[in-house]
């Protein structure tokens, strides 16, 4: 049966939709929608491909979070396991970690984490994705060395093939951005701010709802979950954290659960 409908969930970090765009992605992926989730940078704190003194890669164990993440939800409602599947596709010329499960697809670019400057870090050659958009740099690189962009134009142009690949032919199209409205959104994270920006742009002409997810000031509005739905959303986020805490990195529940488990916000823009 030909798939009807696509969400895509545009993050800058391996726990953002965990923590702004969900239950909505718990919901999508239970009811057998197809959902992509795309996460921009590596989520590598500086560190790059190095370990900081634990015996694995901070951003691959980010990663073992989301994908632990993805599948529990895909899981959720079934029987038996699935067969996870994980590639290398190339996109506008750039290869990028592609893991597929029932009706999930993650997408990893490993593009280095900006900061909560957007100036990026010393070790990963003060990389950002908000000095590749203002131009400062000329291009990006991966930083497993796997590929580079050459200016925010090319990032765009990458994203826009990841759209079309993973629709096809399905007629409705939601997206899931960040959200860019300041009186909204004040004080986001510079990597949030720019892989919206780079989401929008690259879904630019594509008639698609828009859901624009706040971030980390959705912690100062008061507590709008409670039941099933904080259930949901805790759920996964506890499954994140302990991928990650499975190759041996840290992780601190306890802010997160206070600001952001219990509160989902979000704005729905129509197609036209």
């Amino acid at each position: 049966m030909p798939v009807q409908r696509v969400s895509f969930y545009f993050s800058a970090h391996e726990d953002d939709w965990q923590l702004f765009m969900n239950p909505s992605a718990f919901r999508d992926v239970l009811d057998g929608i197809k959902t992509v989730f795309v996460h921009v940078t590596a989520g590598d704190a500086g560190l790059g491909t190095k370990n900081g003194g634990r015996k694995h890669p901070y951003y691959l164990a980010r990663e073992h979070g989301a994908e632990s993440a993805i599948i529990f939800m895909a899981d959720a409602e079934e029987d038996a396991p699935g067969e996870k599947s994980v590639s290398t596709t190339v996109l506008n010329g750039h290869p990028i970690r592609r893991v597929s499960y029932r009706n999930t697809v993650a997408y990893f670019l490993r593009l280095p984490d900006g900061g909560t400057e957007g100036q990026g870090y010393a070790d990963t050659g003060y990389q950002s994705l908000d000095r590749l958009k203002e131009e400062e740099l000329e291009t990006m690189t991966a930083i497993d060395d796997t590929t580079t962009y050459e200016g925010w134009q090319d990032l765009v142009v990458t994203l826009r093939a990841l759209i079309d690949r993973e629709r096809a032919q399905a007629p409705s199209v939601d997206l899931h951005v960040p959200d860019l409205d300041p009186a909204i959104n004040p004080n986001d994270h510079p990597d949030h701010v720019m892989t919206a920006h780079a989401a929008r742009e690259a879904a630019e002409n594509l008639n698609a709802r828009r859901f624009h997810h706040p971030g980390y000031m959705c912690g100062t509005r008061p507590e709008n979950l409670s039941g099933y739905d904080r259930d949901m959303k805790c759920a996964v986020y506890a499954v994140t954290l302990a991928a990650i805490q499975a190759l041996g990195h840290s992780t601190n529940w306890r802010h997160y659960d206070q600001s952001f488990i219990a509160r989902d916000y979000c704005r729905v823009e129509q197609p036209p």
